[in-house]
């Protein structure tokens, strides 16, 4: 009959091998504030100090608290059962996210927390554990707790976790250099913190009051991944999938065309990551948004795909069904969610496909004789100058018949050379930078040399001139002088 064997794990070994779970700064401070929101916090503010002899990092919040006693159950490895039924509000799941996500980024990691403006501490130092090989924890007394940084701001309740020995966080770099990369992390952290936490952040969050967050005194703000503010957004039907119960919604959106941004707002969006890669499922657990980017292998990523979002949402009952990671960086759908999906995300594409081309597509039907066409023949798609075009028209009618044959060959050089990678990766990466408009145009003096190129010396149709100037795009951006032209010089 087998014997039992007691075998507790090296709390040296183990408590190291915690630290390499993958957690990045901006990840590691998002799931300090996960416990924020869980308490119910409004403010949550982030202090970096690098001055003096032990750099600093702080993250404290105005949430309910702790007592000593919950403080202790919240700072033991698995302090829950992530199979046990939890607040809808909850934010954790493991018990292992306040440690782990310290761990990540120093070795002395320091929690005070203010309930009933009772104070309570305790202290976890990775180096003194290494030393004794236990799970070792101080239990902080008044005095202890008065020389801890920022633990003045503490109010009547709240909650500041303290890193210190930030061994990971300098990469081994030291004076401005050191400074440098801290600051460049830190812009990464307002980055996420912006998206992870942008219901949050606006005030969206049913049952949850509107949430502020400050790195040293910066106001983060919201980044709504689906630009909804913007009217030409378009925002698909809803859907609800029941999964063992519980209701998880699919909201597909349709980013506009960049036609229909602000060179700011593009850019803004652009600069977060490109449109291609964060096209995809938007993946929230109460309102945390916990993975994005990603058609779980559904459709492949592509330009023209790259205007869609889906937004899901589902509550902390499903963890184990979407297999949140203790990172909380990764959901994987449910059988019941990735059918669905797999109907969805076809019309939703389509959708996108049509709002990414329509754009070229009217630039062709906006006029009767375009400069340009578009042909699908041979099994392929080219593009070829219109000989038909009146002002080619009227060149060749102009020309010998050698001439004509020396220019018909010129145009189908131009035709054939037209650059097209580098034109789709310009457009696709740069596209309110694509400009085919003179820098030095004359608007006068180019409208009375088209007209001349058309008629000569005759007065011309009004009408067609209009037709004409419509086609060569040189004139969008001033039509008003040309409609002036047109009245003065036509009348």
């Amino acid at each position: 009959m087998a014997r039992e064997y007691t075998l507790p794990p090296s709390a040296s070994s183990l408590s190291e091998s915690m630290r390499d779970l993958g957690y990045s700064l901006a990840t590691a401070i998002a799931d300090i504030i996960d416990n924020s929101i869980t308490a119910g916090a409004t403010e949550v503010e982030v202090f970096c100090n690098l001055t003096g002899d032990s750099p600093t990092l702080v993250i404290l919040d105005n949430g309910s608290g702790m007592s000593e006693d919950d403080l202790l159950k919240a700072m033991k490895h698995g302090s829950a059962n992530p199979k046990q039924i939890r607040e809808p509000n909850d934010l954790g799941r493991f018990g292992l996210g306040l440690k782990t996500a310290s761990f990540s980024q120093c070795r002395r990691l320091t929690v005070v927390s203010s309930h009933d403006s009772t104070l309570s501490g305790a202290e976890w130092d990775l180096d003194y554990v290494s030393q004794k090989d236990e799970w070792c924890l101080s239990i902080l007394d008044d005095k202890d707790i008065a020389e801890i940084p920022y633990v003045e701001r503490l109010g009547e309740s709240g909650t500041a976790v303290v890193w210190r020995k930030l061994d990971r966080l300098f990469e081994d770099h030291g004076g401005s250099k050191r400074d440098e990369i801290v600051f460049e992390k830190l812009g990464l952290v307002d980055r996420h913190l912006s998206l992870v936490f942008h219901r949050f952040l606006a005030g969206e969050v049913k049952h949850h009051p509107k949430l502020s967050i400050r790195i040293n005194g910066h106001e983060i703000k919201p980044f709504d991944p689906f630009c909804r503010k913007n009217k030409a957004t378009l925002v698909l039907p809803e859907e609800i999938i029941r999964v063992d119960g519980k209701e998880v919604n699919i909201q597909p959106y349709i980013l506009p065309h960049h036609s229909k941004l602000s060179t700011e707002q593009y850019e803004y969006y652009e600069d977060r990551s490109s449109f291609i890669s964060n096209q995809g499922a938007y993946i929230y657990r109460n309102g945390r948004l916990m993975a994005w980017g990603d058609w779980f292998r559904l459709v492949p990523k592509g330009e023209s795909t790259k205007l869609a979002r889906v937004q899901i949402d589902f509550p902390n009952a499903l963890d184990e069904s979407w297999t949140i990671d203790i990172k909380k960086s990764r959901a994987r759908p449910p059988h019941e969610v990735r059918e669905r999906l797999r109907q969805i995300i076809p019309k939703v594409t389509v959708t996108s496909k049509r709002i990414h081309r329509g754009r070229g597509q009217r630039l062709f039907q906006d006029v009767a004789a375009p400069v340009w066409e578009r042909y699908s023949d041979h099994g392929g798609i080219r593009y070829s100058i219109n000989s038909s075009h009146p002002l080619i028209q009227r060149l060749v009618e102009r020309l010998d018949q050698d001439s004509q044959k020396s220019l018909d060959v010129v145009l189908s050089s131009i035709s054939s050379s037209l650059p097209v990678e580098m034109i789709y990766s310009d457009y696709s990466t740069h596209p309110h930078e694509v400009s085919q408009m003179p820098a030095d145009l004359d608007v006068i003096e180019r409208l009375c040399a088209l007209r001349a190129a058309l008629w000569g010396g005759a007065t011309g149709d009004a009408g067609a001139f209009r037709e004409v100037v419509k086609s060569t795009r040189l004139f969008e951006m001033h039509m008003e002088i040309v409609e002036q032209y047109i009245e003065q010089e036509f009348a």
